[in-house]
């Protein structure tokens, strides 16, 4: 069978298809959503919302794959990935985008214009708007 994420098995951590999480999860590598989830969600790492899965949060992160449904806010440094199953209800600040046929997306997308020279985590707010650029 085709991986369709780019985050491996051996993912630092994942939420299990029976889990259900409501508060603050904060990481450093990455982490696999199967079950559900609410909240906020933050991280250097990357993040994978696998198909079947529901997240209810504002989300950072360096990366994120999207196969499951994401109902909040999205802000992802280096990329966005929505795979064919995937269902975002949010709007989506990322250096990069990848849709796939079939995605539902309602929101706006902000494309950063440097991913490289800014760090959302600990950038001011002047300095976050001058590095952005609205589609």
């Amino acid at each position: 069978m085709k991986k369709t994420t780019y985050i491996p098995d051996e993912a630092g951590t994942t939420l299990g298809s029976q889990t259900v999480f409501n508060g603050t999860i904060r990481f450093d590598d990455s982490l696999r959503i199967l079950g559900h989830c609410e909240g906020h969600i933050e991280s250097k790492g990357s993040l994978a919302v696998e198909k079947g899965a529901e997240v209810v949060a504002s989300i950072k992160v360096s990366s994120l794959v999207v196969g499951g449904t994401i109902k909040g806010d999205i802000e992802a440094v280096r990329q966005v990935e929505l795979l064919p199953s995937g269902k975002v209800y949010g709007n989506i600040r990322t250096s990069q985008l990848k849709m796939a046929d079939g995605v539902v997306f309602e929101g706006k997308v902000e494309m950063l214009k440097n991913a490289d020279g800014v760090d959302v985590f600990s950038a001011n707010p002047t300095q976050l708007k001058q590095s952005l650029e609205v589609l």
